[in-house]
């Protein structure tokens, strides 16, 4: 009998093994990793660039949504909304609950604003025109403003709905009943109703989160259950690591010959469109830029064409087109392809001649941002530029966090700075007022210290009017005065460009009918796929 038994036995062991691991490799966890350049700002009333939104997409819901595959916005966390022009009432979902277990209601939405106009950082000017919130009941909120203003719905975009139980329960150091809002708490924790919890954070080098399994809407099995989200890699880093497994997408700073290399290796090319341009700003606050004509000889000889094919990465994927201006093609108001800029070095030394300095007299700053090694590529291209109609340059690596800190002052702030800026709502009045209102100077994305009442007269028009036709005539009217004043060289239309393993699939970053037109929102880890 133990002859028979033991092949018997030693089968149902091996068996049983394989049984075991197939159970194993099919509950394997599924790790996605990725990297941004900046430091990873947590606290939602104080993100504002792309590794932050990518952590709102994440870790917070907002009352809309931008609609995937087309313009505009849907319901999210609201189920609808009705509005006279100056008040707008919001219907909640009632089956939505934060990842501490308590129940989303009017009162958070309402603390949330507070919050953020109070801290009064990150993106609060986009709810200047909110006099008031108010708790209508426990599903219904009610927003009032100060006077129209056409962009609000898309900006709820950009306020995300914390919990304000779990904040009101681990208040900061602070002065008055809110104390710090919950700052300090808030820089390291979530309190959001969003797809992916935060394990640990560390804002200088990664932010791991994980799925949240309670999530409304419903996490599919195939999202990555837990994601990496890594700060400040070198591109030989990153591209080390994707050529040998251990990375699944890239940033859109890889350098072009990086993502030509990685692509050739087989990797993937993601990419995202639409609302954003690579703008290099002139200091108009002082010499010389504070003369248009030294403007407009910079903007006539910056070369165009060249600067476009620095960053192509294929025959049919580059990571810039031509710019017409300050808005990108096909933008609401946007001027249309034909006035595409392009060199004219006649017109640069014809302006040169008009400036009220001349060459001899200043040596032109030209900054870059240290993690952003392509902008130094550019810098250089523009010291050659301009050396061409004889003016002097200097080049200046400036760390991201000095830079922001420069530029806050306009005796600090550089004669020339480069910044890639997107419409963060995909509102034309969120890409451009911050950048050219007179009340928005000292800011990363308004290092020109532009003030003109004209520009500031159509910004603030294009906020009040209604209809798309109206806003669209006042933005066209606002691009073609940024022409004339030049307080930009628009160098071009930013495509961004990642490099990406096979390992994940990204159908909102690989097939435009699943695009979304606000950048950043293709990384939402809920739509993506682990293939292993």
């Amino acid at each position: 009998m133990n002859i028979f038994l033991k092949p018997i036995a030693a089968a149902l062991v091996a068996s049983t093994a394989l049984s075991l691991a197939a159970v194993s490799q099919a509950t394997a966890e599924t790790v996605l990793r990725l990297d941004e350049v900046a430091v990873g700002e947590l606290d939602p009333a104080k993100a504002t660039d792309y590794a932050d939104s990518i952590l709102m997409f994440n870790v917070y819901d907002t009352l809309v949504l931008s609609r995937q595959g087309g313009a505009g916005v849907v319901p999210h966390l609201a189920e609808s909304w009705e509005t006279d022009g100056k008040t707008y009432t919001f219907k909640l979902r009632t089956d939505v609950k934060f990842q501490s277990g308590n129940p989303l209601t009017a009162d958070d939405v309402v603390f949330s604003l507070d919050r953020m106009k109070t801290i009064g950082q990150g993106l609060s000017y986009l709810f200047a025109q909110v006099e008031k919130a108010e708790a209508v009941d426990a599903g219904t909120v009610k927003f009032t403003l100060s006077q129209p203003y056409s962009p609000f719905v898309s900006a709820l975009l950009r306020l995300p709905i914390v919990d304000k139980k779990l904040v009101m329960e681990n208040l900061g150091a602070g002065d008055g009943d809110m104390k710090d809002w919950g700052q300090a708490y808030l820089s390291t924790h979530g309190a959001g109703t969003g797809a992916y919890t935060v394990t640990s954070h560390n804002p200088q080098q990664e932010t791991v989160m994980a799925k949240n399994p309670a999530y409304f809407l419903g996490v599919p099995a195939k999202a990555p259950d837990t994601v990496r989200f890594r700060y400040g890699l070198e591109a030989a880093t990153v591209r080390t690591l994707i050529s040998q497994g251990e990375h699944d997408i890239s940033s859109q700073w890889l350098p072009p010959e990086v993502l030509k290399s990685l692509a050739a290796e087989g990797a993937q090319v993601l990419t995202e469109s639409g609302g954003a341009g690579f703008y290099v700003k002139m200091n108009t606050a002082k010499k010389p830029f504070d003369d248009q004509n030294c403007r407009l000889a910079m903007s006539n000889a910056f070369d165009y064409a060249t600067a476009i094919k620095m960053v192509a990465i294929t025959d049919t994927v580059s990571q810039g087109s031509p710019a017409t201006g300050a808005l990108p093609v096909g933008m609401l108001g946007a001027l249309p392809e034909t006035d595409a800029y392009k060199r004219d070095l006649d017109a640069a030394k014809k302006y040169l001649a008009a400036c009220q300095y001349k060459p001899d007299e200043f040596t032109v700053e030209l900054s870059w941002v240290g993690e952003v090694p392509l902008e130094e590529r550019f810098a250089l291209l523009m010291q050659a530029n301009f050396a061409e109609i004889g003016i002097k340059s200097e080049v200046k690596k400036i760390p991201w966090a000095l830079f922001t800190e420069q530029v806050t002052k306009p005796e600090n702030t550089p004669n020339i700075s480069q910044v890639f800026v997107n419409a963060v709502t995909g509102d034309p009045d969120t890409l451009i007022y911050g950048m050219y209102h007179s009340s928005a100077v000292g800011t990363w994305q308004s290092p020109e210290y532009l003030k003109d009442a004209k520009v500031d007269e159509l910004l603030d028009k294009g906020r009040v009017v209604t209809s798309d036709e109206e806003r669209a005539a006042v933005y066209t009217e606002v691009g073609n005065r940024l022409r004339e004043l030049a307080p930009t060289i628009f160098a071009y239309d930013q495509n961004s460009v990642f490099a990406a393993s096979k390992r994940v699939s990204v159908p909102a970053l690989s097939d435009k009918s699943k695009a979304f037109s606000l950048s950043g929102m293709g990384f939402t880890f809920r739509l993506m796929e682990m293939n292993e």
